[in-house]
């Protein structure tokens, strides 16, 4: 249990750095930071497996590109939920998720 609030607390820690580097992402404090993280979790365990399989023939000709772009959408969709988080453009969700992604997968690794 300890490991998924550490997880929680760092990926928000991550969105906050990012929202510092990108431009067309801005985050109204730790606050919103952790709710966008705890609404992206939801919306990744629930929305993004229908999302993948309405997709897939779309997934398969692009070998798997268009994930990226499924990931930006969810990310998007997030920010237009939690208020003090904003994402001016899609592109910028698209790169934040990337970012978010790496910063996630190194969280993951180290917490077991």
């Amino acid at each position: 249990m300890t490991g998924l609030l550490i997880r929680w607390v760092i990926n928000a820690l991550g969105l906050v750095l990012i929202a510092n580097i990108i431009a067309g992402v801005s985050l109204h404090g730790f606050g919103a930071a952790l709710v966008a993280i705890l609404v992206l979790g939801v919306a990744n365990a629930i929305i993004r497996p229908i999302l993948l399989i309405l997709t897939l023939p779309l997934n398969v000709i692009t070998l798997g590109l268009f994930t990226f772009i499924l990931n930006g959408f969810i990310l998007y969709m997030v920010a237009s939920v939690v208020s003090g988080f904003q994402i001016d453009g899609f592109f910028s969700a698209v790169v934040a998720t990337i970012l978010l992604s790496i910063i996630s997968a190194v969280t993951n690794k180290i917490i077991k």
